[in-house]
């Protein structure tokens, strides 16, 4: 697909029928701004002024309950469509995304100690990533202002989630990535047809390439971090979590932390619960960063502040959750703080060891960046930040086919091989005799 000719920015001006929403409101000055009228950021703090969804409960509240989602034949995302910024009648994709399965691990749960431990497996969404719940909200937002082409900056998943939604939709679309991402994720762009820039550099430089883009060629741009209705998408894992576990909230949940998105989704899902009466207390949250890229542990460790703290150097293997600075990092931040919980750091080695744990103990196969997850209850664990009385829930954020190679060192390093036989019984016999 040609590049398009520069044009005027996309218009955020909607006809005014999202009745359930309040406004858009400013995390950092508390500007209010119309639904209608509200862009990307605020107008006074610029792009670090993200805006976060505010609803009317009581309208919503008459439109939805745990009563009405319990009779819900609706599987997917958009059975929250009333605590949604979209209009009642919005264009969705054709593409299921949404109630993905949340499991029972039994065996994990003895393993460490605690009363329960469910893992909700986001591998199993269209592309394999939970990022396909934000881009099925951006390309309706972007329906909604007709925009021409949407575009997005990625380490691979958001990316293949907006690439993959936008050709069940005949939208174009651009994807920026860093020319280092993994091959698979790199396929799905160009099999579903998406125009794809390789950036010479690492994720940050891709994001700011993607702003810069959109902004000269008034694409609609998703990015998280920015566009403020990612976060509205990607909260609907955390109500699905809730639901699932037929709404006794956990205790805690453990989820991998990159830009921050995902964490600061699955706290605006708890604050919904709780003002809509779905739950009676807020689970602790979690965030789990690769070692290599810590961001806001350093920052919760050293009660920084995320505004004004500088970007670091990220170097992971999970590239899913590589950012030298998480640009949804304000609210990511209040997640862990305003719950309780705690951000915690995993090397590579540990994030590693946890793919083969987690799919031989619960059957969820997860990339890197979804196991690091686990791999930071387990460190919670030994710390005895969760107990024998907790009941956890892990979010495994992509599929293990993402990151085949790392998956392969994950399992050679836990000391799985295959065996290579000549095809008799007897040689079988003796390979089985030989391992034991």
């Amino acid at each position: 697909m040609p590049l398009p000719v520069q044009q005027e920015p996309v218009s955020f001006m909607t006809d005014g029928r999202l009745e359930q929403v309040t406004g858009l409101v400013c995390v950092i000055c508390e500007q209010s701004y119309p639904a209608e009228e509200a862009g990307y950021v605020c107008r006074q703090c610029g792009n670090e002024g993200i805006l976060d969804v505010r609803y009317d409960y009581e309208r919503v509240g008459s439109r939805l309950s745990r009563e009405s989602l319990a009779d819900d034949r609706e599987m997917s995302m958009w059975r929250y469509r009333p605590l949604m910024p979209v209009a009642a009648d919005a264009e969705v994709p054709p593409l299921t995304v949404g109630w993905t399965p949340t499991y029972d691990a039994p065996r994990l749960a003895a393993a460490l100690g605690l009363a329960g431990v469910w893992v909700k497996d986001e591998g199993r969404q269209p592309t394999a990533s939970l990022k396909d719940r934000a881009s099925a909200m951006a390309l309706v937002k972007a329906r909604e202002v007709g925009a021409d082409v949407v575009t997005t900056a990625s380490t691979g998943n958001a990316a293949a989630a907006l690439s993959g939604l936008s050709a069940s939709m005949g939208q174009k679309n651009v994807i920026f990535v860093p020319e280092s991402a993994p091959q698979a994720k790199i396929a799905q762009l160009l099999a579903y047809g998406s125009t794809v820039v390789l950036v010479k550099g690492n994720y940050g430089d891709a994001f700011d390439l993607c702003m810069a883009a959109s902004a000269e060629y008034g694409w609609y741009n998703r990015n998280t971090g920015f566009n403020p209705y990612m976060t509205e998408g990607k909260k609907t894992a955390g109500l699905e979590i809730l639901e699932q576990l037929e709404w006794n909230a956990p205790d805690a949940i453990f989820v991998s932390v990159g830009d921050g998105s995902i964490i600061g989704g699955l706290h605006k899902a708890m604050k919904d619960a709780l003002a809509l009466g779905w739950i009676d207390h807020s689970p602790r949250l979690f965030g789990i960063q690769a070692a290599g890229s810590d961001y806001l542990v350093q920052a919760f460790e050293n009660n920084e502040d995320v505004l004004t703290k500088a970007p670091i150097s990220a170097d992971t293997l999970a590239d899913s959750i590589s950012a030298d600075l998480p640009r949804d990092r304000i609210k990511a931040m209040a997640a862990v703080r305003e719950t309780g919980g705690a951000y915690l750091r995993v090397s590579d080695e540990a994030i590693l060891a946890a793919v083969p744990v987690l799919a031989r103990g619960s059957g969820v196969f997860a990339e890197p960046a979804g196991a690091a997850a686990y791999a930071g209850l387990v460190v919670a664990a030994k710390r005895g930040l969760v107990g024998s009385s907790d009941r956890v829930a892990v979010l495994s954020t992509g599929s293990g086919l993402k990151d085949v190679a790392s998956a392969m060192k994950a399992v050679m390093a836990a000391g799985s091989e295959p065996m290579v036989i000549e095809p008799t019984l007897a040689a079988l016999k003796e390979a089985l005799a030989t391992r034991g």
